[in-house]
């Protein structure tokens, strides 16, 4: 998961760095130590601000009639400054210089576009034909020729990334509405140009890029409300031509109805993006706002609205945000855990702390990558990311325990051995577990029991899943094929447990045990062990004890419709409950419907899938949620007796949601109609009821008003007639 922290504010901005496009910064770029950066604005004037202390530390400016023209960035290896004003005019300068009229200066011979800092690799120059020089290379001869490697393109964006101790320096451009990617490898000098896919009715407009395994991972966010990611690989025939990059979808900016319109983003870490924008929604106006996005899981993390306009520019370093927010520079701390789907949709429990990721995803964990899976998690990927892109350096599960390599290869011994031995050694395995990572060895003993159950269909250890289900937290994402394995096998009782205790089930898969509870004939439940904790308190699990219990009910109005709601041709088994009434469902089934009822879901994704369940599933599903509602609202507190029982509000929460999913249904079937009516007539029996209440209320305050005017000494009996 994602999260926003809190936020201040670093300087004020001049005149030029209002919002608005054409606004803000030049640039930001990172200073010689982790807390500096580096300020540049639109005119004369460079700033080195100490961030923790939110004070600078330098300013330099160059003459009237000057204007720098390329962002300020610091040698690393030197510790000093370098600039570019009046597009070829070079300056370096060092901490303790006051004056640029004073410092090093040398002319070029052409335009720069930027200067790229590396840490381990020197100074790039970038000039705006396209030609590359390292600072040495150029310093040795500031007036020899640079080539044009472009013709009639514009320079929009560039980065300097390290491949091994080889700088690479990546740049897009634009002619005629197409753009086109160069990729220069400067200890090599070769040149490499693609060309990016179109797409009609919508452009890039940001780009970002890190590399990986020989690999150029560029992201770009577009027009169209998206992120596309490219991949172009580093080793390439040097006489192919141009090449044209397809690339492939990796975030929708929607959610909820309202769009992203996207201006700016930064890479944190492997699964999330930062998006600067504004978030439109149909008849409102739009507000602008930071959001982090989970590329993985494909959802809005977290966002934070910004009413005083920016100027569409992000920068991202050490776990920070810095942006413009009206007329100053506004820093935001976050932190990024380890994504999984529990984190992403916002179910995870609170006994996991934000400081250690207790999950991790197993979805694509096969036999051979249990090794794998337990090599240290840095994100290597990230190593030689983009200066404006965070590099998570302080990943909760980068680091792997001494022994976690010997835990995949004991799992990978384990393939052949006995069901007895393989099932000893894995009850071993957790105990020995340490924290933190108790959690990672029991997904990797979940994995391994799963892809046996799938390689073996003899083989269901029933009370081993059962039993580490039961003991331990686990989630969906942990061992997302449990529940599938379950649904085969009919593992009911495994089913109803990780419902009650999973809190990231996919809507997919509540609906499929949804369609099974319903489907299977309360005959067959009979035999099953199921926890019936939930029901055991209102329906009667004796079922040849047809005694009815007469009871006084509490809140003013009779429960039972006058009509007989139970259509025998609809439900065949109805079961006497302790009070009289009868439940449409068998107590076994009860139970493991009230674990679906208890389990989280987002309607949105719920819907869909409801419009599949059968029309006479949905009418017996619709009986058992009425005879609920009725229950509730016998007792004055509104509440089912027992534990693991269903809220009044998730009942009417699911009823709702069964009547939008299946309207015309109801409203067509005839076995349906009667049901309706009586639903109907309760409900509006609970508002006219409610309604009176509302007025005893009032009157009830009212007499206490005047007894406070009254002499408290005086002894008197009054009575309030109500009508």
């Amino acid at each position: 998961m994602a999260a926003l922290c809190e936020s201040f504010t670093l300087g004020g901005l001049g005149p030029s760095g209002g919002v608005g496009l054409g606004g803000g910064l030049l640039a930001l770029e990172p200073g010689p130590d982790p807390d500096h950066v580096l300020l540049t604005d639109r005119g004369r004037t460079a700033t080195l601000f100490k961030v923790s202390d939110q004070k600078p530390l330098g300013c330099w400016s160059v003459k009237h009639g000057q204007i720098i023209t390329c962002p300020v960035v610091c040698n690393f290896e030197t510790h000093e400054y370098i600039a570019v004003h009046d597009d070829k005019v070079l300056r370096i300068w060092k901490n303790k210089d006051i004056n640029l009229d004073k410092v090093f200066k040398a002319t070029l011979s052409a335009d720069v576009y930027r200067i790229h800092s590396l840490p381990n690799g020197g100074p790039v120059v970038l000039f705006k034909g396209g030609g590359v020089r390292t600072l040495d290379v150029l310093l040795e001869a500031p007036q020899q020729e640079i080539e044009n490697v472009i013709t009639d393109e514009v320079i929009k964006w560039s980065e300097a990334l390290m491949e091994g101790q080889q700088p690479v320096l990546i740049f897009a451009t634009e002619k005629d509405g197409e753009f086109f990617v160069y990729v220069q490898k400067l200890k090599m000098n070769s040149l490499h140009k693609y060309k990016l896919e179109q797409q009609e009715l919508s452009k890039p407009l940001s780009f970002t890029a890190y590399i990986k395994k020989q690999t150029i991972t560029l992201l770009c966010l577009y027009s169209s409300d998206s992120v596309y990611k490219v991949l172009i690989p580093l080793q390439q025939n040097t006489e192919e031509e141009e090449q044209i990059l397809s690339k492939s979808l990796l975030l929708n900016l929607s959610v909820a109805g309202s769009v992203l319109k996207g201006t700016s983003f930064v890479v944190l870490d492997k699964d999330h993006i930062a998006i600067l924008g504004s978030l439109a929604a149909s008849g409102e106006e739009p507000k602008e706002c930071l959001t982090i996005w989970n590329t993985k899981f494909q959802t809005l993390q977290t966002s934070k609205e910004l009413p005083l306009g920016t100027s569409g520019q992000l920068w991202c370093y050490e776990e920070k945000f810095f942006f413009t927010h009206g007329k100053v520079l506004t820093v935001i701390m976050y932190k990024c855990e380890t994504s999984t789907l529990a984190a992403a949709v916002g179910k995870l429990k609170d006994s996991q702390t934000p400081e250690t990721s207790a999950f991790v995803n197993w979805n694509t964990l096969g036999d051979e990558e249990l090794v794998d899976s337990f090599q240290p998690q840095q994100s290597a990927a990230l190593k030689s990311e983009s200066r404006m892109t965070l590099r998570s350096k302080r990943n909760p599960v980068a680091k792997a325990q001494p022994d976690a390599l010997s835990v995949g290869q004991l799992l990978l011994n384990l393939k052949d051995a006995s069901t007895t031995a393989f099932e000893d050694e894995l009850r071993q395995l957790m105990s020995k577990a340490q924290m933190p990572d108790v959690q990672a060895t029991i997904g990797c003993v979940m994995t391994a029991l799963i892809n046996r159950c799938k390689t073996n269909p003899k083989y269901y250890p029933q009370n081993f899943l059962q039993q580490i289900v039961q003991t331990r937290d686990l989630s969906y994402s942990l061992c997302p094929d449990l529940m599938a394995v379950a649904l085969e096998k009919k593992d009911l009782y495994l089913l109803q447990v990780c419902l009650q205790r999973f809190p990231d089930i996919p809507e997919e898969m509540t609906y499929a045990c949804l369609k099974v509870f319903l489907s299977i004939s309360d005959a067959y439940l009979k035999r099953i062990d199921v926890n019936l904790e939930s029901v055991i308190c209102y329906v009667d699990i004796e079922f040849d004890n047809k005694e009815v219990k007469t009871e006084i009910l509490e809140n003013g109005f009779d429960a039972k419709p006058k009509e007989d709601i139970w259509d025998t041709e609809i439900t065949q088994e109805t079961h006497l409950t302790a009070d009289g009434e009868f439940c449409p469902v068998g107590p076994q089934k009860a139970a493991l419907l009230n674990a679906v009822l208890c389990s989280a879901y987002s309607e949105t994704f719920l819907l869909p899938h409801l419009k599949n369940l059968p029309a006479m599933q949905a009418v017996l599903f619709l009986r058992y949620l009425y005879y609920l509602y009725v229950k509730c609202s016998e007792k004055i507190n509104i509440t089912l007796p027992g534990t693991c029982s269903p809220t009044i509000n998730q009942v009417m929460d699911w009823m709702c949601l069964l009547l939008d999913a299946h309207f015309t249904v109801m409203v067509m079937l005839p076995e349906a109609k009667e049901l309706l009516s009586n639903l109907h007539k309760f409900v509006r029996a609970q508002v006219r009821f409610y309604s009176e209440l509302n007025k005893i209320e009032s009157s009830l305050r009212e007499l206490q008003r005047l007894n406070h005017q009254k002499d408290c000494q005086t002894y008197s009996i009054e009575v309030l007639e109500l009508i």
